[in-house]
């Protein structure tokens, strides 16, 4: 990949870190789950290895597509949240076939943190200058 492209992808991270210090991580995945580009928050200390990170990325690619099955009836899915004892996961699909999934890790120390909110108003909007949801 050119690294000038890399280079824009990396910056769209810094940006969604940059809406909310709750944010902790924000990458880009392959629909098969293959890591693109990823930014941690400055002074966060990563949860996973990077090999955990890769693996933790194939798996959502796995589930998101799995939701595909059920999008005729539902409607197409906005974004997946999962809840963990440290950390809440969320994972927006993109229609972007070379970027086509997104990953972002909020800390779990700040509760009042309205992240439902903070996806649908300030990172979708965000992505929307760069990406349309798929």
């Amino acid at each position: 990949m050119n690294i000038r492209v890399h280079s824009w992808i990396e910056e769209i991270c810094d940006q969604i870190i940059r809406l909310d210090s709750s944010i902790r991580f924000a990458g880009f995945a392959s629909d098969a789950g293959k890591v693109i580009a990823y930014r941690y928050r400055k002074k966060v200390d990563p949860l996973l290895t990077s090999n955990e990170t890769q693996l933790s990325f194939i798996d959502s690619a796995l589930r998101m597509r799995i939701r595909k099955d059920t999008e005729q009836k539902l409607g197409k899915a906005i974004c997946s949240i999962t809840l963990y004892e440290k950390v809440t996961r969320a994972t927006i699909l993109l229609d972007s076939k070379d970027y086509p999934i997104l990953m972002i890790s909020f800390d779990n120390s700040n509760k009042r943190i309205d992240r439902e909110s903070l996806i649908l108003n300030g990172i979708i909007p965000l992505l929307s200058n760069h990406f349309t949801r798929s």
